[in-house]
């Protein structure tokens, strides 16, 4: 098997081999810590659907997602991190909030 370049991985130097699986271990932690934090995120953002929920609030706060959004793409840009790319994903999470505080609308009313 060859690479995308054409080169066979068992012909790579073991210095770099090692190099990039020392990387790709440090890869796969952070992986790792990003799914317990999202896990951890997850769990609070249910708490607040069921509190909508009971009080018949609306699954989505447009005025908050869009502070949201603003705060988090300062943040990327302090940590030069795309804005554009923080925003990307934090409009994923929220759409996956929302649809989360939605089943938890309709179960709350059965």
């Amino acid at each position: 098997m060859t690479t995308s370049n054409g080169a066979d991985p068992q012909d790579i130097d073991p210095a770099v081999r090692a190099e990039l699986d020392g990387l790709r271990d440090s890869i796969d932690n952070i992986d790792a810590a990003l799914v317990h934090i999202l896990a951890e995120r997850f769990k609070y953002t249910k708490q607040v659907g069921h509190l909508k929920a009971v009080h018949a609030l609306p699954p989505g706060d447009p005025a908050r997602e869009a502070s949201q959004i603003a705060r988090l793409r300062n943040l990327a840009e302090t940590a030069k991190l795309d804005p554009t790319f923080a925003e990307k994903l934090l409009g994923f999470i929220i759409s996956e909030v929302i649809r989360h505080h939605e089943q938890i609308a309709e179960t709350t009313k059965s």
